[in-house]
């Protein structure tokens, strides 16, 4: 065999192998890591007992990556399960899982989200758990009897969502009440200043595709301030953002989505629009009628509270014009249609006018209201 044959026939295996290794073959995992692997696999197969009262299905951990440290070890994990009667499809985490090496096996010694994923509400501390008829209330930090009431309220909100939105929707409610507002910010992702003040938010995909259930997030100081009617409102909304959520879709204006909410919320109550809405209403008098239906950016947080105000107030009041004037019936077929029509189609398909006659009769109806 020539110098040149020789060279090639042990050469071209070793380009070969690195061709391969180029094209992503996985790499060979070493016994530890398996042994690693195996362990996640085996603390994993149930839920923690300390969860117990949660109804959790399809809990399952999928280690993604393994980092060792000696006698300890890290395991990058995706976290899915399920809420039972609630979730159509799993709800997803990424985690940490913490392992340590004792007597020859690795054991876990603990868990916690992954670096810039969200909590959960069980790694604020121990969950107590109220079922409502129509509700699931999660708690950290709060007493049973609060956790309790806020169950039965959910109770009330959720047949009021239902006799406001006819459409298809589970007819039940999660709720989370962590333990304070900085706790809630956590569990959001977000600043705590973004939610100072507000009594609840509504967590979720838009979308008709099967997803985890809507949590709704209770902030505990600005619940604790809001009056029992108040209380029933806000929740009323939220749980309301549940219903639709699966005719919610990105073309669905952001004024229509929180007015129809607030709609659902007053509907049935002796609320007026002098009292649901003082913002917009010293606006209109100081002749300052809005020259547009509140776009998306009018209802962004941390900016001045009165011109949030005045969008939400607006959209409220746009949405009860349409109630009124059409019939609840057409206001419940322009939503369904703003999520799968361009908005002039929607608005002419369920009213029979065009988006600029419809913002002048709300304006009209402004001026109205608040002469």
């Amino acid at each position: 065999m020539s110098p040149v044959r020789r060279f090639l026939v042990r050469v071209l295996p070793l380009l070969l192998s690195a061709l391969l290794a180029g094209c992503g073959a996985p790499a060979p995992r070493d016994g530890a890591e398996r042994d690693i692997r195996e362990a996640v696999a085996d603390w994993s197969r149930t839920p923690p007992a300390a969860l117990a009262g949660i109804p959790l299905e399809g809990w399952a951990y999928e280690v993604s990556a393994v980092r060792r440290d000696g006698a300890a070890a890290t395991a990058r994990a995706e976290l899915r399960y399920r809420l039972s009667g609630y979730d159509a499809a799993a709800a997803g985490s990424a985690r940490e899982v913490r392992l340590t090496r004792d007597g020859g096996r690795w054991q876990v010694t603990g868990d916690r989200a992954a670096p810039g994923a969200l909590p959960q509400l069980w790694d604020q501390g121990p969950v107590t758990v109220v079922r409502g008829a129509h509700s699931l209330v999660l708690g950290v930090g709060q007493e049973a009897g609060t956790l309790s009431a806020i169950a039965a309220e959910a109770d009330r909100a959720v047949p009021a969502a239902s006799a406001a939105w006819p459409g298809p929707w589970a007819g039940r409610a999660v709720v989370l009440v962590p333990g304070s507002l900085e706790r809630m910010a956590e569990l959001l992702g977000r600043p705590a200043a973004e939610y100072r003040g507000m009594g609840a938010v509504t967590t979720g995909r838009v979308g008709a595709a099967p997803a985890p259930a809507d949590r709704v997030v209770v902030n505990p100081q600005g619940w604790g301030q809001l009056s029992p009617s108040g209380r029933g409102v806000i929740l009323t909304h939220e749980v309301t953002h549940v219903a639709t959520r699966a005719a919610t879709t990105a073309t669905t204006p952001l004024w229509l989505s929180e007015g129809f909410a607030d709609w659902a919320g007053y509907r049935g109550t002796q609320v007026t629009p002098e009292q649901a809405a003082p913002a917009l209403a010293r606006a209109v008098r100081r002749g300052e009628v809005p020259g547009a239906l509140p776009g998306a950016e009018d209802f962004a947080f941390g900016g001045d509270p009165e011109a949030l105000a005045r969008a939400y107030e607006g959209a409220w009041l746009a949405c009860r014009l349409i109630a009124g004037r059409w019939g609840e019936a057409a206001l419940v077929d322009l939503y369904g249609r703003a999520g799968r029509e361009p908005w002039p189609v929607a608005v002419r398909g369920a009213l029979a006018v065009d988006p600029d006659a419809l913002t002048k009769d709300w304006q009209e109806a402004l001026r109205a209201e608040f002469r």
